[in-house]
C-alpha cells in the first residue's frame, strides 16, 4: 500500500485539518460530519495488514458517500502486531499496548512532525477530529484526551452532537453503506484480527472465526513468553471462558491509550447535562 504523499499537501500551500478514520461506524460518522461542518477536512487512515480484507470495501462505500478520498498511511517498520510482538518481544505493559504505540501513534506523530511550522513549512493542522461517541465513558476519555494532548486542538462532533455509536451505525445503514463484517459476526469494534487487548469471551471467539489467527498467537505466545490475557496463555484457554457481550475492550485506534480515562473529570457531569462543551470542560 502506498502511503499519501504530504509534499501534495505541502505544494498547496493551504492548512488543514485532519479527520481520522478507522474503519470503525463512529469514526465513518465524524469524519461525515466534519466534511459537513468544514471546508478544509482530509481524512487518513492507518493501515495494519492484519485489518479484515472487508474494510478496504468499507473505506471505498465511505469515499464515495463523503466524495472525497481517504489517505492511507501505514507503519515503516511494522506490518502487523505480530511482527511487533515478534521483534520487540512485548504484547501487553502497563503503559499500554506496544502494537498501539508503534502501529499508530507513532505513524500519527510523523504526520504531525511534517506538518510542523517551521522557516520552511507554513502549512499546519489545524486541528485534529475524533471519533468518541456521546456516552459517559467515551466523553470523559474524549476530556482526558484533550487535556493530554493540547497541540492537536481537539474536535468531537459526535459528542458535539449527542451521537452514540448505535446512532452512528443507523445513519450508515441509512445511507445505503453495508457495516463493516467484523461488527455483523458479532464483534464490538473493527480492531485488527487478533487483538492483544481482546479478553477470554474475544479470543474464544476469535478461536471460532479465525482458528488460524488464534493459533499463530497462541505459538507467538509461548515464544516470546508473554500472553494477552494476564495470566492465562491461549493454548490453555477453557474453550467455554468469557463472556464477550460483558467484556470491556477499547477501540484500538490512535487514541487507545488515554491516561486516567477511567478516573472521571471534574467537568463530566457538566459536558452530560450541556452545562460546558466538551470544549470547556478541556480548558477547565
Amino acid at each position: 500500500m502506498q502511503e499519501s504523499s504530504f509534499n501534495n499537501f505541502l505544494s498547496g500551500g493551504k492548512s488543514f485539518r485532519v479527520a481520522w478514520w478507522s474503519a470503525g461506524v463512529t469514526s465513518a460518522m465524524a469524519c461525515k460530519m466534519a466534511l459537513e461542518m468544514y471546508d478544509d477536512v482530509e481524512l487518513f487512515y492507518i493501515h495494519i495488514d492484519t485489518a479484515h480484507p472487508d474494510n478496504d470495501r468499507f473505506k471505498a462505500d465511505c469515499e464515495k458517500w463523503y466524495g472525497k478520498k481517504i489517505h492511507s498511511l501505514k507503519s515503516r517498520e511494522f506490518k502487523d502486531q505480530f511482527e511487533v510482538i515478534e521483534k520487540t518481544g512485548a504484547v501487553n505493559t502497563p503503559m499500554g499496548a506496544p502494537c498501539t504505540k508503534v502501529l499508530k501513534k507513532e505513524v500519527r506523530y510523523e504526520l504531525e512532525k511534517q506538518f510542523s511550522i517551521t522557516l520552511f513549512n507554513d502549512v499546519e493542522i489545524l486541528n485534529q477530529v475524533w471519533g468518541f461517541e456521546y456516552n459517559l465513558k467515551e466523553v470523559n476519555r474524549a476530556i482526558r484526551h484533550g487535556q493530554q494532548y493540547p497541540t492537536t486542538r481537539p474536535l468531537f462532533p459526535l459528542i458535539e452532537k449527542g451521537v452514540d455509536k448505535d446512532q452512528c451505525a443507523g445513519m450508515l445503514i441509512n445511507a445505503g453503506i453495508e457495516l463493516p463484517i467484523m461488527y455483523k459476526l458479532g464483534y464490538n469494534n473493527n480492531n485488527c484480527i487478533g487483538c492483544v487487548k481482546g479478553g477470554k469471551g474475544y479470543w474464544n471467539k476469535i478461536r471460532i472465526d479465525f482458528p488460524d489467527v488464534f493459533w499463530r498467537m497462541a505459538r507467538l505466545e509461548r515464544k516470546v513468553g508473554y500472553s494477552c490475557i494476564n495470566g492465562t496463555f491461549l493454548d490453555e484457554l477453557d474453550p467455554n471462558a468469557g463472556r464477550m457481550s460483558k467484556e470491556v475492550m477499547p477501540n484500538c485506534g490512535i487514541i487507545c491509550e488515554v491516561e486516567l480515562a477511567d478516573l472521571p473529570d471534574k467537568s463530566l457531569e457538566d459536558v452530560l447535562e450541556g452545562r460546558k462543551t466538551i470544549y470547556e470542560a478541556i480548558a477547565a
